[in-house]
């Protein structure tokens, strides 16, 4: 099992010093022709590109496909240090420091090459889009600061009816701005990721209320309520077709080590404690948090896998389709990579299988190569997806594509989705 990896990582010493390992890789356009490197026995193509800093896809029902062109909202507000600010400069480097295209495209079909066959605005005006979901006619929107419903008909390429507030969610500095969303299987209820305001609590714990934590909405009665919390940045979300459990992926917290803590994928339970800020991995107390926590501390649960230190494992998604089965009931995880850490981590989509509804071997490369030789990001992979075909699709927001990874030779538009 890799370092950082697996259901028991070995965890090492943290370590601390005065200046944060910075290690970021500047990005650079996709040579052209070029793309990333799939797994043997696989072919990835361009879906979609010229794109404006995509960060999620999701599928409908008909086989259209959903992209959130994405990023922090504008207002948002930012406590002013020097960490800060070199953090934001970092920003920039690593492809992150663009302006929010606020909107939504729909893509549909599929060509010759591989690519989407039209291309729509489908959704526009929006606050820093990130999930979506349609339960029934309904489609969620998780926006920077609310869980928007929007009406919605099979086959409609654009809405222009206005998004009715549904569940106001927590904002302001947006640390974390991200908000995903993921339905029960039974369509009654709704779960939505909102991450921390801070690396650990950096700005006090009362700008930290709400946030960390998976919210659970509930349709009928139209109230909302914290599902489990001590979550850092839980910006994955899905259901287990197996088990049909809640799971997410969270990106853990900053400088204390290369190799620690592991971001990791985990089953998430009603009313659940994850640790953050106080603790990481379980019982692991971080030291730099005051006031301490103990009774919190020893609440925490022990995630079920861990991804990796400074992955930054932002997608996620099950794979339950049959044209690849190798993939079968096992999570795909899009890896956005590391930028405080040597050497480079993350940077690729991998699989990490499952059996009788839990994670059960180390984790396998599905799509990297997404840095250069030299250090310099072509593309920083986020959400993913499996489409209509079975196909993966996965959000490149620095590359400002979308990849979709099939069997070699099976792009092919015999599989065309109206």
């Amino acid at each position: 099992m890799p370092a950082g990896f697996g259901p028991n990582p070995a965890l090492p010493e943290p370590e601390h010093s005065l200046i944060p390992t910075l290690h970021v890789a500047p990005t650079e356009p996709w040579p052209k022709g070029a793309h990333p490197a799939p797994a043997a026995g696989l072919e990835v193509s361009e879906y979609a590109s010229g794109l404006d800093h995509p960060r999620n896809v999701y599928v409908l029902p008909n086989g259209d496909v959903l992209v959130a062109e994405t990023n922090r909202p504008a207002s948002a507000k930012e406590k002013q240090s020097i960490r800060n600010m070199v953090q934001k400069h970092e920003q920039k480097v690593a492809g992150a420091g663009v302006p929010s295209a606020n909107r939504i495209t729909l893509l549909r079909g599929l060509k010759a090459d591989g690519s989407a066959a039209t291309r729509t605005v489908f959704l526009e005006g929006l606050n820093s889009p990130y999930g979506m979901v349609l339960v029934g006619q309904d489609l969620y929107v998780a926006d920077a600061d609310a869980l928007l419903r929007f009406p919605y008909k099979t086959g409609e390429t654009h809405i222009a009816a206005k998004g009715k507030e549904v569940l106001a969610l927590p904002a302001g500095i947006n640390h974390h701005w991200t908000k995903n969303v993921v339905a029960s299987d039974d369509g009654k209820k709704l779960y939505v990721s909102v991450g921390s305001n801070s690396n650990i609590g950096d700005n006090g714990m009362e700008v930290e209320l709400g946030r960390a934590a998976i919210w659970e909405y509930d349709i009928a009665s139209a109230k909302g309520r914290v599902f489990a919390s001590g979550l850092r940045n839980p910006n994955g979300l899905a259901i287990n077709p197996q088990s049909h459990v809640l799971w997410t992926s969270v990106n853990e917290r900053d400088e204390i080590g290369n190799e620690l803590p592991p971001d990791y994928l985990t089953s998430v339970k009603e009313g659940g404690f994850y640790g953050w800020p106080y603790s990481y991995w379980g019982q692991h107390v971080d030291t730099r948090v005051k006031p301490q926590r103990p009774d919190l501390v020893a609440k925490a649960i022990v995630p079920d896998y861990g991804l990796g230190a400074h992955t930054a494992s932002l997608g996620l998604a099950f794979y339950d389709a049959s044209l690849m089965p190798q993939f079968r009931n096992g999570a795909l995880v899009g890896q956005h990579g590391s930028w405080n850490r040597r050497p480079f981590a993350g940077y690729k989509v991998i699989f990490v299988p499952f059996a009788d509804g839990k994670p059960s071997g180390p984790p396998q490369d599905v799509l990297a190569g997404f840095l250069s030789k030299d250090g310099h990001a072509y593309g920083r992979p986020v959400g993913v997806a499996v489409d209509r075909q079975g196909a993966i699709l996965v959000a490149d927001d620095v590359g400002n594509k979308v990849w979709r990874v099939t069997p070699a030779g099976k792009h092919s538009p015999e599989r065309r989705t109206q």
